[in-house]
């Protein structure tokens, strides 16, 4: 079966012959019984060539090491980082790895037996290949708050294989490459382990942890497209999240989603200022796709079926449309916040 794409590149995968020698990245702080169900799921995976590896970041506890030693040993490499932030956690994730694939997912999902093979494949089929990211479907629909955030669209993005390409821009996204999150989220992504290390990995500045509290696999999704490699999003590569349950926890995630946004933009023209002439040009379509974006809708007129990704048809609550736009213009005071903090010594990573 081909890929339906934009601009060519790699179809799906099928079996295991020539598969990459995978590392994958676990960070986590202080969940060591989600950590367990998801250790338990990419210990299954059908991949013939890969290792584990958990970052622990800033612990208070020793919960995470304990559970990895105990019952995992060998099996599960532990490191420590103690400089809070995701994207810390990720670049030591990255120095410690010895594959040449990096995959990177959280502690809060399961993963089909079949996720890395689906998710590595492509780098195989592809050598312009940089990156690839799967599909993300929650896990269990229990509580109101999780109902609404998968019919705001979750963290899938659709059910089609599409390959993005910097030399052969897709004519149905004006504002390529700067709408980065259409092509994949940091729970389920993977980078062509010199590809990302070329770019620098990921600003230490981003993600939650941080002032900026996201848009690090953002970031890296753009430096990597910025370079000329290809990223390829595959629906067949599938990891079940599971959304956090209450009110409190989605107002967080719509601010956290805004800030993230803008705070990652700001990272990427401060990081590559030649991309800011090509970012001022889609400035005015990026503007009213970020009003469509966060736009109150009516919760009483139906609409709101789970899975109805990008159809800007369902409820979504003048609360959480208001946190987060608040949340885009924290954003870049964030990152600067988070970015003066490591100049004084409050974090370290590569970037």
């Amino acid at each position: 079966m081909s890929s339906g794409t934009s601009g060519g590149g790699a179809g799906r995968a099928v079996g295991g012959g020539g598969l990459p020698f995978v590392s994958v990245v676990v960070a986590t702080r202080e969940r060591a019984g989600q950590l367990g169900r998801a250790l338990d799921s990419l210990l299954a995976q059908e991949h013939p060539r890969f290792e584990v590896v958990v970052v622990d970041n800033a612990p208070l506890t020793d919960d995470t090491r304990d559970l990895v030693e105990r019952k995992y040993g060998e099996r599960v490499r532990y490191v420590r980082e103690p400089a809070p932030g995701l994207a810390i956690a990720h670049n030591t994730g990255l120095a410690e790895a010895r594959g040449e694939v990096i995959a990177f997912t959280d502690d809060d999902v399961v993963a089909d037996p079949r996720w890395l093979t689906e998710l590595t494949a492509p780098f195989a089929a592809d050598p312009r290949l940089g990156c690839a990211t799967g599909l993300i479907l929650p896990a269990r629909l229990r509580t109101p708050a999780q109902v609404l955030l998968e019919s705001h669209g979750g963290f899938a993005k659709g059910f089609t294989p599409t390959t993005y390409d910097p030399q052969d821009p897709p004519p149905d996204e004006p504002l390529f490459p700067f709408t980065a999150g259409r092509f994949g989220s940091g729970a389920n992504m993977a980078f062509r382990a010199d590809v990302l290390r070329a770019v620098g990995g990921f600003d230490p500045a981003t993600g939650a942890g941080t002032p900026a509290r996201g848009g690090d696999d953002l970031y890296g999704f753009v430096r990597v497209l910025a370079q000329g490699h290809r990223l390829h999003y595959t629906p067949y590569a599938l990891v079940w999240h599971h959304h956090r349950e209450t009110w409190a926890d989605l107002e967080t995630q719509a601010y956290g989603y805004g800030a993230g946004l803008t705070a990652y933009l700001t990272a990427v023209l401060i990081n590559r200022p030649a991309l800011l002439p090509a970012f001022l040009a889609r400035l005015p379509r990026g503007l009213a796709h970020a009003r469509a974006l966060t736009a109150v809708r009516d919760t009483d007129g139906g609409g709101g079926a789970p899975g109805a990704h990008d159809t800007r048809t369902h409820p979504w609550p003048r609360r959480l449309s208001r946190l987060q736009r608040r949340g885009m213009l924290h954003g870049p005071a964030g990152y600067l916040r988070a970015r003066r903090a490591l100049r004084n010594g409050a974090g370290r990573g590569t970037r």
